[in-house]
């Protein structure tokens, strides 16, 4: 991040998983179960689909600290699936941004698939 964060401050990211991304994870994971290996449509791990909001963090230089995942809905292969990501609050010091994030990711319906909060820090250079 090149500029100072502040506080209602808002990132987007898209994204629609594949088989072959969901059977990779199975396997770097060794989470094999039935509903993520199985059927045209597996169902896209957990900690897969919290790669979204990750992915912004990474964007930004943040460095997690505490991160909370409420898995609220199934996130199946194909659907594509929309993080927003809310900075909550900022603490600026000359050396870093202490920052408070919240987000939520949204299927093509507009519900709500995994909500949460992350706690962390952007190191000034």
């Amino acid at each position: 991040m090149t500029t100072t964060p502040t506080e209602g401050e808002t990132r987007t990211f898209s994204r629609t998983f594949t088989n072959e991304e969901v059977a990779a994870f199975a396997d770097l994971s060794g989470d094999r179960g039935q509903h993520h290996v199985e059927g045209e449509t597996p169902m896209v791990h957990g900690l897969l689909t919290a790669t979204l909001p990750t992915k912004i963090g990474g964007d930004m230089d943040f460095i997690a600290r505490e991160m909370t995942f409420q898995f609220r809905r199934p996130v199946y292969v194909g659907e594509e699936i929309t993080c927003e990501t809310t900075v909550e609050d900022v603490v600026s010091s000359p050396e870093r941004h202490e920052m408070v994030v919240s987000f939520a990711c949204k299927n093509e319906d507009d519900e709500v698939v995994l909500a949460g909060d992350i706690d962390g820090v952007i190191f000034r250079n």
